[in-house]
């Protein structure tokens, strides 16, 4: 079966409801529900956050859109090739992704932008299904340790054969995928210096490596 996003009103997550509820309310100009994807299903490169920041991708319908995390990785994407067009932070700005796609571990805004457990596990059925439909896929980078264990979880590795760490490579082999490590472009990683653009540069120019070497 194709992959089939969370419905706008989707009920799994009753915490993630009320307060989905609660800022359509608050903000009904907002997109106020489980984010789309971003990019092509047959890309090789799937990037896989952690969730909808209140005001960014909740705001927008956009991974990533509108939020700092987003302000640091789309124009590090497009300088290494892997985007195109002027990111304006709006779904509508005619920015594109090339040969990569990028999702959520968690479709919905949560409260303090904190999924709980059973949330990441629940939604890990979307997950799931986005990876299982993308048939290119050959390598996977993960923002940040709860995307890194969703990722692992819902294809079924052992967390403590896979332990997260800043640039470590991961090969998942009955996936014929490699995992990527990062931390998350978080404006806290970012102003406390647990992450530098330079080295989230070289994560990607590693990933663009990859990529080439392999003639994907």
């Amino acid at each position: 079966m194709p992959f089939e996003c969370p419905e706008k009103n989707c009920p799994r997550c009753p915490r993630l409801v009320e307060f989905r509820k609660n800022n359509q309310i608050k903000f009904p100009t907002y997109y106020n529900g489980p984010v789309p994807p971003f990019g092509d299903i047959d890309a090789p490169f799937l990037i896989v956050g952690l969730a909808p920041g209140l005001n960014g991708a909740n705001q927008t319908g956009r991974p990533f859109t509108n939020d700092y995390a987003g302000d640091v990785l789309y124009p590090v994407l497009k300088k290494f090739g892997f985007a195109r067009g002027e990111y304006k932070k709006c779904i509508n700005d005619g920015f594109e992704l090339i040969n990569a796609r990028i999702t959520n571990s968690v479709r919905c805004v949560p409260p303090e932008n904190k999924p709980t457990g059973e949330e990441i596990r629940t939604c890990g059925y979307f997950l799931t299904e986005e990876i299982t439909n993308m048939k290119k896929l050959k390598l996977i980078l993960v923002l940040g340790g709860i995307a890194h264990n969703a990722v692992l979880s819902v294809l079924g590795y052992k967390k403590s054969a896979f332990k997260f760490k800043h640039g470590a490579i991961h090969k998942l082999d009955r996936h014929n995928i490699l995992l990527v490590d990062s931390y998350h472009t978080s404006r806290y990683n970012i102003n406390t210096g647990v992450l530098t653009y330079e080295m989230f540069e070289n994560i990607i120019t590693r990933i663009k490596n990859i990529l080439i070497e392999n003639k994907i």
